[in-house]
């Protein structure tokens, strides 16, 4: 049974969310590399676990139990901790880590 198209909103923001989903992967295989690297600054493994923490706890900004809103919190707010923190690596580790993303 084919399904109907989808309009063209809907379709722009598919797009939108997959170039996200792309740069915050990105992202994240340099914080990861960055992580790893032995001159790794001590405020970024800290920065880390809050992040993750923060994804991981109960309590939110927003509340995610409110459709849509709850969740746009956690989607704006992580990718603009890890660029936060990535922008802020000294030279070598960023150069390092750059070059591991690939």
């Amino acid at each position: 049974m084919p399904t109907a198209p989808l309009g063209p909103f809907v379709e722009s923001e598919m797009k939108r969310l997959a170039l996200l989903w792309s740069l915050f992967k990105g992202d994240a295989r340099q914080l990861w590399s960055a992580l790893r690297h032995p001159g790794s600054p001590a405020w970024l493994k800290l920065g880390t676990a809050m992040v993750v923490l923060y994804v991981i706890s109960p309590i939110d900004l927003i509340p995610d139990v409110l459709p849509i809103i709850g969740i746009v919190d956690d989607l704006v707010l992580v990718p603009f901790a890890i660029r936060f923190m990535l922008k802020r690596l000294p030279a070598d580790v960023a150069a390092a880590s750059a070059a591991r993303r690939g």
